[in-house]
């Protein structure tokens, strides 16, 4: 008998794929390429391959992974915007269409197995529960395994892990840090790889969360740089442009973008915050270097199973350039994203209790540094992550490393490339050819190409003739060798003064620039006033692509920053919950601390009862509401800066109770009346000052019974998860 074989539609040295996508870093943070943070395995990578100096992201998260994953523009794929931001617009859907099929979706077609680690921000914010759908998903996607977290940011002291459509909890323990776990993952992944599949190749997709906010690192990390950030972002520019210039990474001919008027220098930040501004620098830069020390581990790992020589490895230096959301330094990076008025007096006494500087980077901190440093981090260009305009929001290095079929080469390429030419740089390689048609849907035209012919040939002439931008209304356009682009009206240093400019913003009266890349390699001197004629082509041009692109309307991110109502929420108005309700992201669960709500609990407690009913969030910000040594208590946990507390001045008695805690708040953002009451008698009441308006985390659940993740409260930081010692028989949650 013959058996029946599965068909080789690869060549037998089809080489494996490991795509490396950091977070929230710029183009001039890593010594590899004239910045100040240790990278030294971006460096040893660029010293077995080739680097890119002119390869550009969308200048925001989920756009960003969309089209590397599809090869196609963002908006034509549905993710004009992150996933929180997700509208009916066609451009803004936030799902990823299936006429855009992934690398994973593909490759599996070819034999390729394939799994993806760390952070997953491409799946709307309302299919992310337990029910799914998990299509949606990465193994939904195509990816056969799947370790990380889907929102856009998590702790990485206490993820909010999934494993394939799993739920997990990390280990607990000073000695745990996601980026880590990652790493030790992949590897062992790679080892079921190698045990049951041998003879295939594999695609892995390693896109850790750092180094988003929150910057969370160990101390001895954040250490190694005490004292080399004390002269400020302004003086670490242009020590970083001499760099740049003196090792090739930026032609000698470049010039520094000066910083933006809205934006403070170091000298106009007051001597007693200046402490607090190096500290949130120094955990950033050890963050940056402990991530890159992480990947060195995965390349290492690599080598020991005899896989180096043939994987293609791009290492992407960021998914965007360095973000400025934590505007003047923050201690709860949700501050800005809330729009929440706050000074650095309130968040360094707010730290007093909380350990002071030394708590910055660990579990009860919420950091992120000063958009300063930021704007240090995208040498020599003048924005950061969230602008499409200038390249500090889009331009990022990126490093392809491939023994077998690249010679290495230390000279930058020039050549104007996007992270929509990654996929089809792949396909070339691999010898696929991009299908027609893929599990029944056809497919969308690849909007990349590919970038192997520069692989070889430094000088090559460039290939990709025209790429258009746009994020939250910053938008821009490359064609030929020049760029035309206008700002926008978010600001994102400046949240909260963007808000007026927001509410009349006109796009038609947005003011455009125009460079020539072939003489302005940082975006110096505007050209528009000269050229008024190849400007007024370069708009039309870029109108042209946004139709095609489905990108219309322009800004149509910025919808829920107009319209809050539309932000992606459960569409129910009252729930039944019991103790296995856990692990409901915040952005499906109820509204509570951010409207008004009312909450029924029937229990059954023991003497001196104690653990958690329920809780929203966790350390960055949330509401809890518990039991300690049988007093009943509600914490409402205003992003750190403040905690407001009601207890029962006695005690439960034990036995069954129904317990209610009835929240008041008029608008979101207003102040919050909380009524506590026992069997009908009130026993404690409340008035919260002011409320989160939008969400307190990013990825922190709603949990009854116990406080998953990290802790809402510091009361019971230290005994979390606080498992409820009682029983829980039902909880009733309507909204008002």
């Amino acid at each position: 008998m013959t058996w029946r074989q599965e068909p080789r539609r690869l060549r037998p040295d089809a080489p494996n794929v490991l795509i490396v996508l950091i977070d929230d870093v710029g183009f001039g943070v890593p010594d590899t390429f004239g910045g100040e943070v240790h990278t030294p395995t971006l460096t040893r990578l660029r010293e077995s391959g080739v680097c890119y100096n002119a390869f550009h992201t969308t200048s925001i998260c989920s756009p960003t992974r969309a089209a590397l994953l599809t090869g196609r523009n963002h908006h034509r794929v549905g993710n004009g915007t992150i996933a929180e931001r997700a509208t009916d617009f066609d451009g803004y859907t936030g799902v990823i269409l299936r006429s855009a099929a992934t690398l994973p979706e593909v490759l599996r077609h070819y034999g390729y197995k394939s799994s993806a680690f760390g952070k997953w921000h491409n799946t709307p914010t309302d299919q992310t529960t337990a029910m799914g759908p998990f299509d949606r998903w990465p193994t939904g996607h195509g990816f056969d395994y799947f370790y990380g977290f889907l929102a856009g940011e998590t702790s990485q002291w206490e993820p909010r892990l999934y494993e394939n459509l799993q739920a997990i909890e990390p280990p607990h323990g000073g000695t745990y840090h996601l980026t880590e776990d990652m790493v030790d993952k992949g590897l062992g992944w790679l080892k079921k790889h190698q045990a049951f599949t041998p003879d295939k190749p594999f695609l892995m997709y390693w896109a850790p969360g750092a180094v988003h906010g929150p910057h969370h690192i160990f101390p001895a990390w954040a250490d190694k740089y005490k004292g080399k950030f004390d002269d400020g972002w302004d003086a670490y520019r242009e020590r970083v442009f001499r760099r740049q210039q003196e090792l090739g990474w930026v032609p000698r001919d470049a010039k520094l973008t000066p910083r933006d008027a809205s934006m403070a220098s170091w000298a106009g930040i007051p001597e007693s915050e200046r402490g607090f501004q190096r500290r949130l620098m120094e955990v950033f830069a050890g963050f940056v270097e402990h991530t890159d020390a992480q990947v060195g581990r995965l390349v290492d790992g690599l080598e020991a199973l005899g896989l180096r020589d043939n994987t293609i490895i791009l290492y992407i230096w960021g998914d965007n350039g360095s973000s400025a959301e934590g505007q003047k330094g923050s201690i709860s990076e949700l501050l800005a994203q809330n729009n929440v008025p706050n000074t650095i007096e309130q968040q360094l006494a707010a730290m007093q209790g909380l350990g002071g500087l030394a708590a910055l980077g660990g579990p009860k901190m919420d950091n992120m540094y000063h958009a300063g440093w930021a704007w240090a981090g995208g040498a020599p260009f003048r924005s950061t992550k969230l602008v499409a305009a200038h390249f500090g929001g889009t331009r990022n290095p990126l490093v392809v490393s491939w023994p077998k079929g690249i010679k290495p080469d230390p000279a930058p390429r020039p050549q104007f490339h996007h992270v929509n030419d990654v996929a089809p740089t792949l396909y070339e390689l691999i010898g696929v050819k991009p299908p027609a048609e893929v599990n029944g849907a056809k497919q969308d035209p690849i909007d990349g190409v590919s970038m192997a012919y520069s692989f070889a040939d430094a000088k090559a002439p460039g290939r990709k003739l025209t790429q258009y931008f746009e994020n939250n209304g910053s938008r821009g356009v490359y064609h030929d060798g020049w760029f035309a682009g206008t700002f926008g009206p978010l600001v994102p240093w400046d949240t909260a003064g963007s808000s007026p400019k927001l509410k009349t913003w006109d796009a038609n009266q947005d003011p455009w620039q125009l460079y020539d890349l072939s003489k302005d390699f940082s975006q110096a001197e505007d050209l528009a006033a000269k050229e008024p004629e190849r400007l007024a082509k370069m708009k039309e041009l870029f109108l042209a692509e946004a139709k095609a692109n489905r990108a219309f309307p322009i800004g149509g991110g910025l919808w829920t920053r107009f319209h809050p109502e539309d932000v992606l929420r459960s569409p129910y108005r009252s729930w039944r919950f019991d103790a296995e309700t856990t692990r409901m992201p915040e952005f499906t669960a109820p509204g509570l601390g951010k409207r008004s709500n009312h909450v029924a609990i029937d229990v059954e407690v023991g003497p001196d009862a104690s653990g958690v009913l329920y809780a929203m969030g966790g350390a960055s910000g949330g509401l809890s509401v518990y039991m300690d040594a049988g007093r009943l208590v509600f914490e409402y946990n205003m992003l750190i800066i403040e905690r407001t507390v009601a207890r029962s001045e006695g005690k439960i008695a034990a036995g069954k109770h129904r317990i209610e805690v009835a929240e008041t708040i008029p608008r979101p953002g207003t102040p919050d009346d909380v009524v506590l009451s026992v069997d009908g008698a009130e026993v404690a009441r409340t008035t919260v000052k002011r409320t989160v308006p939008g969400a307190f985390t990013a990825s922190e659940t709603f949990d009854v019974g116990v406080d998953l993740g990290s802790p809402v409260s510091v009361e019971y930081f230290d005994r979390a998860p606080f498992k409820f010692g009682g029983k829980i028989e039902r909880v009733f949650v309507e909204m008002k």
